[in-house]
């Protein structure tokens, strides 16, 4: 009976301590985990706020592109013409 008395002993001064600080850590890792995977949701968010003019800007990137080329085309023409 006594032995039964000192291992409870134990438990409650050595063991249960010793496992409330660790889950305490575990806990406060989760937190800071938690709190980077909202930032990190934020971030997201705004930046597909950020996404709605892209359409807009490639179509008149691409005619830019189409433009230069038109140009270039007529331009190395004409040197053909010169050269040959």
């Amino acid at each position: 009976m006594v032995l039964w008395w000192i291992g409870n002993a134990i438990l409650l001064f050595v063991v249960l301590p010793v496992v409330i600080y660790l889950l305490n850590r575990v806990l406060a890792a989760m937190e800071r985990i938690r709190a980077a995977a909202d930032d990190i949701l934020a971030g997201g968010v705004a930046l597909a706020g950020e996404l709605e003019d892209v359409p807009a800007g490639l179509a008149r990137t691409d005619q830019v592109v189409r433009d230069v080329a038109v140009g270039a085309t007529r331009y190395a023409g004409s040197v053909a013409k010169l050269l040959g």
